[in-house]
């Protein structure tokens, strides 16, 4: 068998696909991932620090542990969806998907909070519990 398959030129690979990354952009992106993990290490680390606080006695009232700590996993699941999962890069469309979900969930969120204000007739918050 003769070998008639010869590759035409030699060029690398990656030039060849038109990736082109250079070893400064991966390690730019790599630094950038380092940053970003080290942050959320940090606000675990912090979340971790606050559940040991009583905010309730520090503001009044009530569920202000929750409340904290939900506002820290909101900004740490922002970390994550814009810079791991890459949303930072992605197009208006994705964008605008996004904000639609997260204006229905706000919506279930606020229906659940209304019927716990005003519930409905013949229920009552004692047979939940």
């Amino acid at each position: 068998m003769s070998d008639t398959h010869t590759p035409a030129t030699s060029a690398p690979v990656a030039e060849a696909h038109g990736d082109g990354h250079s070893h400064d952009d991966i390690a730019r992106h790599v630094k950038g991932y380092m940053i970003v993990g080290g942050a959320l290490l940090f606000c675990t680390v912090l979340t971790v620090a606050l559940s040991y606080v009583d905010f309730d006695k520090m503001i009044g009232g009530h569920n202000w542990n929750f409340i904290i700590a939900m506002i820290l996993a909101t900004f740490k699941a922002g970390l994550v969806a814009a810079i791991f999962m890459h949303l930072k890069q992605e197009k208006l469309t994705i964008w605008q998907f996004l904000l639609v979900a997260a204006f229905f969930c706000t919506g279930l969120f606020l229906l659940t909070l209304l019927h716990w204000v005003d519930p409905i007739f013949g229920t009552s918050r004692s047979t939940h519990f």
